[in-house]
C-alpha cells in the first residue's frame, strides 16, 4: 500500500580531514584557551567544492538505484550558497540530468533551513529531493573554526513505500540571535556559549519538545534516536533528561570525526540514524535556529530495502588525513598567497555557450550512435565510429554514473592550480567513450594508468572579474 514519507536518504563528506591539533599548533600562541577543542578532526572541502557540488554528491548518494524520473522538485538548504541571484537548486537539477519539468527551490537564512525545507516537502504531496550542504566559513583562531566541518545530506520524500513516516511535527519561531552573519560578510559572529545554552536551547527547545511529544501521544522513553545537531557539548543530554528520553537514545553529533556542518547537520544526523534504525523505532530530530523545528518519525518495515551508495559511515571511512592548515586557509581565501602571473588569465564564461551545452557541461551527457553503438563525448552530429561516420544518429548518453579508468595522466606543476600540481589526462568509460578531464581527490602517489574512476561534479574555474564560477565533471578514485 502506497503512503507518503521518506523514500531514500544519502550524505556526502569531503575526503580531507584537517587535524584540529594542526589548527591549534598555529593559533595556540594567541588562542590558548582552544586547547580543549584541539582533538579529533574536521571534514574540509577541497578548493573545487562548494555547497552546490556537495549537495549534488549527497543527492547522488540518496538516489542510488532509484528512478530519477520520479523526482518532481529539488530543494537545496544552506546558509553558504554560492549564488545570491542564480537558482542553486537549478544547478543541482541540471547536474542530476533531471527533466526540465521539475520545480526547484533554494532555502536559506537559518540553521534550520534544512528541516524547514523537509517539513515543506513532507506537507507538499510531491516527490521532492531535499538536499542540504554547508561550506563553513569560520574566523581563524575561533571556537567555531575548531568545531565546524563541511558536509551535505539529502532526503527523498514522496509517495511509495517509505522507510520512515512523519508522526508529528512542531515548530517555534522567535528571533533569538545566538549568532549572525550579515549579507556580504565572510564570518559568523557568535554570542557567549553559556547564555545560548541556558536561554536558547533550554528555554526554547525544552517546552517545544514537550509539546511535540504531547501532540504525538508519545512518552520520552519511547524515543529510540534523539538527534540534536548542535556543537555545544552537553546540550543533547540536557534536553533528553528534561524530556524523559533515555540516555542511550542520544545520537552521536559526529563532532569528533566531522565537525558541525551548519544548516546541513540536521539532515546529516538523520541520514546517519536511518543507516542503523530498525522497524518500529522512533526518531526525534530537533533542529535549532531562531526557534526550532521538531520532527518525530517512525521507521517502517521497509527500512532495509533502500540503501545509499555510501551513506554517512561510508563517506567518513573515505578519508585523507591532513595537517596542512596553511593550505586550508588559502582555499578559504584567508591567506593571500602570490599566485604568480599564470593565475592572471581571464576566465570569462560565455553564457550563451553554457546554455547551448548545458547537458554536456552540467549533466555530463554524451552521445551514442544508434547505428553503430559508438559512445562519444561530447555529442555531435557526426559519429566518431571508425568504420561508419554516420550523420544525425546520436542519442543522449549520460556518463556521470558510468565507471571509467585512467588511460593517461599528467602532473603539471607549471600551470596555475590552487592545489598544485594540476592533474589531468584521458579517461576511458566502461562500454565506450573517452574524454580528457582533470583528476581530483587522489591521495599522493595513487594516480596511475588503469586506476578505477568515478566522476564527480566540481568547480572548474573562477571568473574573479565578474564573480562567476564554472562547474564541470572531474575524475576521482572509485569506491
Amino acid at each position: 500500500m502506497s503512503s507518503f514519507g521518506i523514500l531514500a536518504f544519502g550524505a556526502y563528506v569531503p575526503i580531507t580531514r584537517l587535524q584540529r591539533s594542526a589548527i591549534h599548533a598555529t593559533n595556540g600562541w594567541f588562542a590558548g584557551g582552544l586547547r580543549g577543542l584541539a582533538k579529533g578532526e574536521k571534514a574540509i572541502a577541497n578548493w573545487d567544492e562548494d555547497s552546490v557540488t556537495m549537495a549534488l554528491e549527497a543527492a547522488r548518494d540518496a538516489l542510488e538505484g532509484i528512478d530519477r524520473a520520479r523526482v518532481r522538485r529539488v530543494a537545496i538548504a544552506s546558509t553558504t550558497l554560492p549564488f545570491a541571484d542564480r537558482q542553486n537548486a537549478g544547478i543541482v537539477k541540471e547536474a542530476l540530468n533531471l527533466p526540465d519539468a521539475v520545480g526547484a527551490l533554494d532555502v536559506t537564512g537559518s540553521q534550520r533551513a534544512a528541516t524547514s525545507a523537509l517539513l515543506a516537502a513532507l506537507g507538499g504531496g510531491e516527490t521532492t529531493l531535499v538536499t542540504a550542504a554547508e561550506l563553513t566559513t569560520p574566523k581563524p583562531a575561533s571556537e567555531r573554526e575548531m568545531t565546524s566541518g563541511d558536509a551535505a545530506a539529502a532526503v527523498l520524500v514522496g509517495n511509495g513505500t517509505p522507510i520512515a513516516t512523519l508522526i508529528a511535527s512542531h515548530s517555534v519561531t522567535v528571533d533569538f540571535v545566538d549568532h549572525f552573519r550579515e549579507a556580504g560578510e565572510a564570518h559568523d559572529y557568535d554570542w557567549e556559549a553559556r547564555w545560548v545554552r541556558d536561554e536558547g536551547f533550554a528555554r526554547i527547545m525544552n517546552p517545544a519538545i514537550a509539546a511535540l511529544l504531547d501532540q504525538a501521544g508519545v512518552k520520552g522513553g519511547a524515543v529510540d534516536h534523539f538527534l540534536v545537531p548542535v556543537a555545544v557539548k552537553g546540550v543533547p543530554e540536557l534536553l533528553a533528561k528534561q524530556a524523559g528520553i533515555g540516555e542511550g537514545a542520544v545520537a552521536d553529533t559526529l563532532g569528533a570525526a566531522l565537525g558541525h556542518a551548519g544548516a546541513a547537520h540536521p539532515l546529516l544526523m538523520l541520514a546517519a540514524a536511518l543507516e542503523t534504525a530498525k522497524p518500529g523505532q522512533r526518531i526525534l530530530l530537533a533542529s535549532f535556529g531562531q526557534g526550532c523545528d521538531l520532527l518525530l518519525f517512525e521507521v517502517t518495515g521497509a527500512i532495509g530495502s533502500v540503501k545509499p551508495r555510501l551513506g554517512v559511515s561510508g563517506w567518513l571511512a573515505r578519508r585523507i588525513e591532513s595537517a596542512n592548515y596553511a593550505k586550508y586557509l588559502f582555499h578559504r581565501d584567508l591567506l593571500p598567497l602570490d599566485r604568480g602571473m599564470r593565475a592572471e588569465q581571464d576566465s570569462k564564461t560565455a553564457l550563451t555557450a553554457l546554455w547551448r551545452n548545458r547537458k554536456a557541461v552540467l549533466g555530463l551527457v554524451g552521445g551514442r550512435c544508434t547505428k553503430t553503438g559508438t559512445v562519444q563525448f561530447p555529442k555531435s552530429e557526426v559519429s566518431v565510429g571508425g568504420n561508419d561516420h554516420a550523420i544525425g544518429t546520436q542519442e543522449d548518453y549520460p556518463l556521470a554514473e558510468v565507471p571509467a579508468k585512467v588511460m593517461t595522466w599528467t602532473a603539471d606543476a607549471l600551470t596555475y592550480s590552487p592545489d598544485p600540481p594540476s592533474y589531468y589526462g584521458n579517461i576511458d568509460f566502461t562500454g565506450g567513450g573517452r574524454m580528457m578531464t582533470e583528476f581530483t581527490d587522489f591521495p599522493q602517489g595513487a594516480l596511475d594508468a588503469g586506476a578505477d574512476l568515478r566522476m564527480m561534479f566540481r568547480i572548474k574555474a573562477f571568473d574573479e572579474n565578474r564573480g562567476f564560477r564554472r562547474y564541470f565533471w572531474k575524475a576521482a578514485p572509485a569506491f
